[in-house]
């Protein structure tokens, strides 16, 4: 049976007090073991955290007998190594960046559409299907015929919605309407505060996929799916497929984007130091602590140790997951 039980939630709510809540419930998490990261905002929680399972449920239960956090929902995982090496409870302005003052998702978010009418809503011809998340998720999958905004970080996004706005754009008024627009993230999260965002620009016709990608993974079958590809998820799997089955992408451990089986196959891949994506960009020195950070783990792993330990200096850049 797997030890560790990983718990994903969030939830838009005002969070008048989100400062005085940090050190208590960094506290009740230390208290039981539990490893993750936790954002508290204005705008309400965050977070990704695991632990002993009875130790997660009873924080699960704790943020609960908050009433307004009492409909706060979540997605579970198993694994038989622990995900995550310490415990961070971080005040954020947001409690995920998009950059744009004023959002209050909790009050102007769009339409939820859950994935047993997802695609019903995907097949309307007059409608604008978005993917919210970075270039290097999408490329790992995505539903069909959805626009990829090509961004880097999600608060690139609105530079590229008030692009799209303009006249000739995928948002541009048609015959003196904007467009039905549906989006769709990961976990909910992105593009819940996305349509609050189109919804301020003045669309009225706006839905998000209610508990993301991995929420239709995981309900819809596999012989009604309009997904193509596998999911990137921010853990240890780096990516799942139906019925949220690990997939086959692992992770570059110097610039963290997920590598395919083609990526793996090519010249400039090396097993803990460069990919195809950051070969040509390492410093000699980084290339260096990159392949010693590696040995160090292989002879670990000889000892049947788990190594935790990156080597001093620039760390490896993290992709911008659902929880920042």
């Amino acid at each position: 049976m797997s030890r560790f039980l990983t718990a994903a939630l969030y939830k838009f709510v005002g969070l008048d007090d989100f400062a005085t809540l940090r050190e208590p419930l960094y506290r009740y998490c230390q208290a039981r073991q539990i490893k993750g990261t936790l954002l508290l905002a204005l705008e309400g929680i965050n977070g990704t955290v695991s632990g002993p399972p009875e130790g997660v449920r009873e924080l699960l239960q704790h943020l609960r007998e908050d009433p307004r956090l009492a409909d706060l929902e979540h997605k579970e995982s198993w694994s038989e190594r622990e995900p995550f090496y310490r415990l961070k409870v971080k005040l954020k302005k947001e409690i995920v960046t998009l950059g744009v003052p004023g959002l209050e998702p909790h009050r102007m978010a769009g339409q939820y559409i859950g994935p047993a009418q997802w695609n019903e809503l995907m097949a309307q011809d007059d409608l604008v299907l978005i993917d919210t998340r970075n270039d290097y998720e999408v490329q790992v999958g995505t539903f069909e015929g959805a626009i990829n905004p090509r961004t880097r970080s999600f608060s690139e996004l609105p530079h590229w919605l008030a692009q799209q706005v303009q006249p000739g754009g995928l948002l541009a008024e048609r015959s003196g309407r904007k467009p039905k627009v549906a989006m769709f993230c990961t976990g909910g999260i992105r593009c819940e505060k996305s349509t609050a965002l189109l919804r301020t620009m003045g669309f009225e016709e706006v839905y998000h996929l209610q508990g993301g990608i991995l929420k239709y993974l995981e309900t819809v079958p596999v012989e009604r799916s309009a997904w193509r590809g596998e999911c990137f998820v921010f853990d240890e799997r780096v990516s799942v497929g139906h019925q949220l089955k690990t997939g086959q992408f692992q992770l570059c451990r110097s610039c963290r984007h997920p590598l395919s089986e083609d990526d793996k196959r090519s010249p400039l891949y090396e097993d803990g130091v460069s990919c195809p994506r950051c070969h040509n960009n390492l410093t000699q020195e980084q290339r260096r602590k990159f392949s010693e950070r590696q040995r160090q783990i292989q002879l670990a792993r000889v000892r049947g140790e788990r190594h935790i330990g990156v080597p001093r200096g620039r760390q490896p850049a993290k992709p911008t997951p659902d929880a920042e």
